[in-house]
């Protein structure tokens, strides 16, 4: 059984529902071993003005949002290992890379996602971004971006929840194939093992077709390629989605081959046994 689930987020994140004591108890309650919050660092939306409606998301209140996680870090230190960590949105000017930079060097989170939300001035997960677009295209234009991304110049140890564009893609058939994308595909997860990065299977799949994502073939293609590195994410925005799936992902990778998962946790690693 899987028991850790760093990827989450509460209302120090403009999406997050609900607060962080409330998601640590169900953290316990679900017997957890490792869990970790990510709220959203959001200067890719910064630095290219994207909007989500119309309007910029809310952006995080660092201070604020270190100073109560180290508390309760340090309250739960006997019951959960309670990890503090950071969502970075990647974008490719200096303006939000330098900003990311500077939250390291401020706070040490325990752990980094590295992740894509905006493509082509837009947020990929939204229907405008399809607009006018093909499937082959659009989420080519997705596939790119997170090859570039892997270059980010701050320091990251997790690739998010790649598919991301597939989340809500408005086409007959949604899902991200490796098949379909296996060149650009191949140079992302290549990239990711010659990084010795750790590659997210999140399960806030939505409507991509995919109880998660990336899905078994990207997982086995991965695999293939000398990828060990996987952790569980359920991007659980609030405490009902926290472990989301996870007996599932469990199953899935063990299958391909996987017998453990890779946890970040502030600069050391941490292996689970599936």
């Amino acid at each position: 059984m899987i028991r850790s689930d760093l990827h989450t987020h509460t209302l120090f994140s403009p999406d997050g529902r609900e607060d962080m004591r409330d998601m640590l108890e169900q953290a316990k309650a679900l017997d957890l071993t490792y869990f970790g919050t990510s709220e959203h660092f959001d200067y890719d939306y910064a630095a290219k003005n994207v909007t989500i409606g119309g309007k910029a998301p809310r952006l995080i209140d660092a201070p604020a949002y270190f100073e109560r996680a180290r508390r309760l870090q340090a309250e739960y230190k006997d019951s959960l290992h309670f990890l503090v960590g950071c969502e970075f949105g990647y974008d490719d000017s200096a303006a939000a890379q330098d900003r990311y930079l500077q939250i390291q060097a401020r706070y040490a989170p325990d752990f980094v996602i590295n992740s894509v939300h905006t493509c082509l001035g837009k947020d990929c997960y939204f229907t405008d971004f399809f607009a006018g677009k093909s499937k082959e295209y659009a989420y080519n234009a997705y596939l790119y971006r997170v090859l570039e991304s892997l270059k980010a110049p701050y320091p990251y140890d997790i690739v998010a929840h790649i598919g991301y564009c597939a989340r809500n893609a408005p086409y007959p058939d949604p899902k991200l194939r490796y098949e379909e994308f296996s060149d650009v595909l191949d140079m992302i997860l290549k990239e990711i093992v010659r990084q010795d990065k750790i590659l997210e299977v999140n399960t806030s799949a939505k409507t991509a077709g995919s109880p998660f994502i990336p899905d078994t073939d990207i997982l086995a293609r991965y695999y293939s390629l000398g990828g060990r590195k996987v952790l569980f994410a359920s991007d659980a925005h609030d405490k009902t989605r926290i472990g989301d799936k996870r007996e599932a992902v469990s199953s899935a990778l063990k299958k391909i081959g996987f017998d453990r998962l890779t946890l970040p946790v502030g600069g050391k690693t941490i292996f689970e046994m599936l």
